[in-house]
């Protein structure tokens, strides 16, 4: 196979430079089991309980259970397990890391009244979500490359060898004409042979490395890290003993961190030399930073009603977080070509310079439903759902200003540009092709094609041993937010500089710990297994030969935590 033919799959990449796809967000949304050693070893199942620092940002009426005043911290000691298997080859990575869980305090106004026994407020910082996670691996054996999946590409947008030849006069990275801009990856590709042009040059027909006689093996490398930080005001309060409120403001930080490497060791590839293809063995690897951080907000409302002492029942609303963020990223490459005059080659997008991107991103919202059970007064039973339609994630350009022009540029708002036009280029629609679209409307129905709801279930149980000391245990599952059809097997699309991508699977926790209380004084600690599996994908299957996986790795992720937490009240 000397070409693979992806026409189908990128009719069109209106914006070369957009970094983020349906791939890239999604981990935004999901949440992580983050938070005080009780709740943890509990499962997370707080929702109709309250009285802890971390249900100010689960179910806000669990501040109203308060009845005095507290300060608490948390740390998390992170210890992390990877396992990457493909064609039978496994390779396994550990890292270990410190967590500042959950900090904050809650005030209680007691109000001496029948009906409105108190009214309380509190601060707290908690730990969303942690991106931290590192794996890599190796495929054995290789049945197509990703440089024929970058000539595809090429061949889909008709790019001509002009498009990504840099000249003195033209960077194909940033061109200065406001036309059309090819994908970096298939300018990156070229600059470093993985991709070679057969043909007219301004009508080429693009080959990768590989064809039939072709062979040789893969490796990959994945490193995450950053996390959701989670800034909370929360107030709420106490009427009759029996209905408890309270409402959340949620400031979120988010920080996320990638880098990915994606490497081939070929024999008898296919390189252009001096005009004609030549067999060689080829030696490279492409590395891809990718960096997301910026700001959002949301508001939380919840009840827990007590009709009963033996019975709790919760309910939380949270809306969408409303992001603004901004991604960076470069990409660049080091091959090997042995028997080429030129040995060995290095390229590096943008000049070496990183890439800037604003967008706006909204999360899913979410509900969630609680019961708990106090038996004796020793013995608590949870348990809760939460249902997220992870699926509804949206993603929109912010109002940007172009300064070139002194006033809103059109280029931002989705119109298509001829540099033939008129004399100034930007700035001026194309006559027959001026027509409104949005950017990211094909990332937003990637969203809707690859995912769904997610459904988490949290379940944990409490025993009083004594009136100081209690023990704990705990369970929480949370469905894929990835379709049954895509985890089966169904194309699904990761375009811009990083071709790989990782669909996650269930993920299970199983909790437990221990709880002591002296006067004031609560000392809580938790042990906290998650396991999740997944699948790394180095790039997307070639639907012309549908027979042919692309290469790929099924994933172990463990996760070992050990919780404490102090606090006190007053």
């Amino acid at each position: 196979m000397r070409n693979s033919i992806l026409l189908a799959l990128f009719g069109l990449c209106p914006f070369a430079g957009v970094g983020q796809t349906a791939t890239d967000v999604i981990p935004l949304t999901q949440s992580d089991l983050k938070g005080t050693a009780r709740f943890m070893s509990m499962g997370g199942a707080f929702g109709a309980l309250g009285g802890d620092l971390s249900t100010l940002s689960q179910n806000p009426a669990g501040i109203g259970v308060y009845r005095s005043s507290e300060l608490g911290f948390t740390l998390d000691l992170d210890c992390q397990r990877s396992s990457a298997t493909s064609q039978g080859f496994n390779m396994t990575d550990n890292q270990t890391r410190f967590l500042l869980n959950n900090i904050g305090g809650v005030a209680t106004l007691r109000l001496n009244n029948s009906v409105l026994r108190n009214f309380n407020i509190g601060f707290t910082y908690n730990k969303g979500a942690s991106f931290n996670r590192r794996y890599s691996g190796r495929v054995p054996r290789l049945d197509n490359s990703l440089t024929n999946y970058i000539a595809g590409i090429a061949n889909a947008e008709d790019i001509t060898v002009g498009d990504v030849e840099s000249s003195s006069s033209f960077d194909p990275y940033n061109p200065n004409d406001g036309g059309y801009q090819a994908p970096w990856l298939a300018i990156l590709g070229y600059d470093s042979y993985f991709i070679s042009p057969s043909g007219s040059v301004d009508s080429p027909t693009w080959f990768g490395q590989w064809d039939n006689e072709t062979s040789g093996s893969g490796s990959f490398s994945v490193q995450e890290w950053g996390g959701v930080d989670e800034y909370n005001i929360a107030l709420g309060g106490n009427i009759s003993d029996v209905f408890y409120w309270g409402m959340n403001f949620d400031i979120v930080s988010v920080n996320y961190t990638r880098e990915t490497y994606w490497g081939e060791n070929l024999s008898n590839a296919m390189i252009e030399n001096n005009g004609s293809f030549s067999r060689t063995d080829a030696a490279w690897n492409l590395h891809n930073y990718y960096n997301l951080n910026g700001n959002g907000f949301n508001y939380q409302l919840g009840f827990i009603v007590k009709p009963i002492q033996e019975l709790r029942l919760g309910f939380a609303f949270h809306t969408p977080t409303w992001y603004n963020l901004t991604e960076s990223y470069y990409a660049n490459t080091s091959a090997d070509y042995s028997a080429m005059r030129e040995g060995k080659v290095s390229a590096t997008t943008n000049n070496r310079q990183l890439a800037y991107d604003n967008f706006s991103l909204r999360t899913p919202w979410k509900l969630t439903a609680s019961i708990a059970g106090v038996i004796g007064g020793r013995f608590i039973l949870s348990a809760d759902y939460e249902w997220q339609p992870t699926h509804s994630t949206r993603i929109s350009y912010p109002d940007t200003y172009d300064y070139w022009s002194g006033g809103y540029d059109d280029w931002d708002y989705g119109y298509e540009w001829d540099p033939w036009y008129a004399p100034s280029g930007k700035g001026t629609p194309r006559a027959s092709r001026a027509s409104y679209y949005d950017p990211y409307d094909e990332v937003n129905q990637d969203i809707k094609d690859y995912y769904t709801s997610t459904n988490s279930l949290r379940v944990g149980a409490e025993f009083r041993v004594t009136s100081q000391f209690s023990v704990r245990a705990g369970y929480s599952f949370v469905s894929s937010p990835v379709k049954e059809r895509v985890r089966n097997g169904e194309q699904i699309v990761a375009t811009g500089l990083n071709p790989s991508f990782q669909l996650d699977n269930t993920t299970n926790y199983v909790t437990c710990g221990l709880g002591y209380r002296y006067k004031k004084f609560a000392v809580d600690l938790a042990y906290v297994y998650k396991h999740r599996s997944a699948t790394f994908h180095a790039f997307t299957d070639d639907p012309a030969n549908p027979s042919i996986v692309s290469p790929n790795a099924n994933l172990s992720l463990d996760n070992s935590q050990i919780v404490l937490s102090c606090g006190l009240r007053f």
